[in-house]
């Protein structure tokens, strides 16, 4: 074969689509390929992104801002006119959140002050109790091996799927009547009537399928080197669960008591059900539900009402915030 005839041969196998170093075929950039992970952190930290992020965040803040702005306002402005008219002729003051917090308004002794004292009283315990209780079960599903573990925690993980609001009912029953297999009572009938109990059973009831899986998957991704070097030196899995394990999950416990904390305390429907009709343990949505229908001529009174039942979580979410962002980043893989 002469020179020629080989210099026009088409390359085949391993010597086809190469190009000479340091030339790039025609029509793409000569910009390397990047990683998954850079190129979607370069498209969100672009000036567009930025823009929408902003956009997106000022639009979600409006309602907030009217909301605020209406609970300061007096009540013959709120009627007569919307209220960015605050802006132009400012009147505001906190006389509506004296009103609605100690006064007898909307027909209630002592104002909602009492619905919020019983929302705190609420939202606490019914935070802390799946948590401590989830943490506990995490640990010794992730690191405590025993015959059927993975079983138990399957079993655990399909509770997720139990609807909350087809549970109410036998729940209800359960607490009041307990429950009978034909002459025989296996649960006695429980007086948890005109208490909290019944609520915060309720929510740590359905918390602890998620909270369970959340802190397992953390839990489990800790250092086997630190644990098995603590079980060497004598400690206890109580010691190693209080000593170690505890103070590595912190940003996934706070994260999980931020998600819990704003459920329980946002909560309509199990309060409804289980403390309702008891302005002695009823949180204050269920009272706020109840004005809304009946009162909805005081929009300054309801907006206060409103904005003070925003209050707590907010604080909650950022105090815990920092610990929150470090639960979400947990485990993720550097780019």
């Amino acid at each position: 074969m002469s020179t020629e005839s080989a210099e026009s041969a088409e390359p085949t196998g391993a010597t086809a689509g190469r190009t000479p170093a340091g030339r790039t075929p025609a029509g793409k950039a000569s910009r390397p390929d990047l990683p998954p992970v850079k190129a979607v952190r370069r498209a969100f930290s672009s000036p567009l992104a930025g823009a929408l992020v902003v956009a997106v965040t000022v639009l979600w803040t409006i309602p907030t801002v009217g909301l605020l702005v209406t609970s300061l306002r007096p009540k013959q402005d709120v009627v007569s006119s919307g209220w960015w008219e605050a802006f132009v002729h400012p009147d505001l003051g906190l006389e509506n959140y004296r009103a609605v917090l100690f006064e007898n308004s909307f027909g209630t002794s002592g104002g909602l002050m009492p619905y919020l004292v019983n929302s705190v009283a609420i939202a606490i315990p019914a935070t802390v109790f799946p948590l401590v209780l989830a943490a506990m079960a995490a640990y010794a599903l992730a690191w405590v091996r025993f015959k059927g573990s993975d079983a138990v925690f399957f079993a655990v993980f399909a509770l997720q799927v139990v609807p909350l609001q087809m549970s109410l009912v036998p729940l209800l029953r359960l607490f009041s009547g307990g429950a009978h297999l034909g002459s025989v009572t296996v649960i006695p009938a429980l007086s948890l009537k005109d208490s909290y109990l019944p609520v915060w059973l309720t929510h740590t009831m359905f918390a602890l399928p998620l909270a369970i899986f959340l802190l397992h998957n953390f839990i489990a991704q800790l250092p086997r080197d630190l644990m098995e070097a603590a079980v060497v030196d004598g400690a206890s899995h109580f010691k190693i669960f209080r000593s170690i394990v505890l103070p590595l999950s912190a940003p996934a416990l706070a994260s999980f008591a931020i998600f819990q904390f704003l459920w329980v305390w946002n909560d309509l429907l199990v309060a409804l059900t289980f403390a309702g009709g008891n302005p002695t343990v009823a949180p204050m949505t269920s009272r706020l539900a109840q004005l809304s229908g009946s009162d909805s001529s005081h929009w300054e009174l309801l907006s206060a009402g409103a904005f003070l039942s925003m209050l707590i979580p907010l604080a909650v979410f950022f105090a815990l915030q920092r610990y929150f962002v470090r639960g979400l980043l947990a485990g993720s893989v550097k780019g």
